[in-house]
């Protein structure tokens, strides 16, 4: 760090300072993190954010377009990324209460809410665990099962979302994430609760999943219950950093 800041991290386990708490650095300081130990992707906040300008209103790097980010690429090492000078007084030590966070696990129950596909929606749901499979990244997560039998042809292409589950013809089913596609022809089994999508961005290949059906009402529910939970948590930051 060139310059003094405060800091927290998130997401999965990559060891290194405590997670979900901020923590004041000093210029000339260095932060090291180890492997992961738990999950696959790992959370840097810095208080006032990084100093990259936004595409499409984002500030994330979309590697296959070569946009976004820093210089649209993934990082390396000798970088030097600009900070939004935003001075912070951390009042007290505190973190995170860990009932508002993601469950994250190496085998997560994901909530899921039926798609136009009912049959194969009911088969999946009853077929156990699906592993993760090396071909997961920010796009999607193809999965490795039970395979479900097509018993008729590909629908239209159709609008697509992070969390909507297709099913290509090897019956194996794929959950789409952050960088979806907006367009998909495979048929849509199902659509994951916008509060579980998080559990399946942070499992590793070889880890597993299984789908919980639940309803459009509990998943709002659910929704409704996390967006409370943040909004009580801002509250609590604007009194803990001055």
């Amino acid at each position: 760090f060139s310059s003094d800041a405060v800091v927290a991290l998130g997401g999965g386990d990559f060891g290194g300072p405590e997670r979900w708490r901020p923590f004041r650095v000093q210029a000339g300081s260095v932060l090291r993190l180890s492997a992961a130990r738990s999950g696959c992707r790992g959370y840097l906040a810095v208080a006032g954010g990084i100093a990259i300008p936004p595409v499409l209103g984002s500030a994330s790097t979309y590697v296959r377009a070569g946009i976004g980010g820093f210089r649209g690429r993934p990082l390396r090492d000798g970088d030097v990324l600009p900070l939004v000078r935003a001075p912070r007084k951390i009042r007290d030590r505190w973190r995170i209460d860990e009932r508002i966070l993601p469950r994250y696990a190496s085998a997560p129950a994901v909530r899921i809410i039926a798609g136009a596909r009912r049959e194969d929606f009911d088969v999946m749901c009853r077929a156990g665990a699906y592993r993760v499979t090396p071909q997961a990244d920010r796009m999607g997560v193809r999965l490795a099962g039970t395979a479900i039998a097509r018993r008729r042809p590909d629908a239209r292409s159709s609008p697509v979302a992070p969390g909507t589950v297709q099913m290509p013809p090897d019956g194996q089913p794929i959950v789409l994430l952050a960088d979806a596609q907006t367009i998909g022809g495979y048929p849509q089994v199902g659509y994951i609760a916008s509060v579980d999508i998080p559990l399946v961005a942070q499992l590793r290949p070889g880890d597993a999943m299984r789908f919980v059906p639940v309803s459009m009402a509990e998943a709002r529910e659910a929704w409704l219950a996390r967006e409370h939970a943040v909004s009580r948590l801002q509250e609590g930051l604007a009194q803990k950093l001055a």
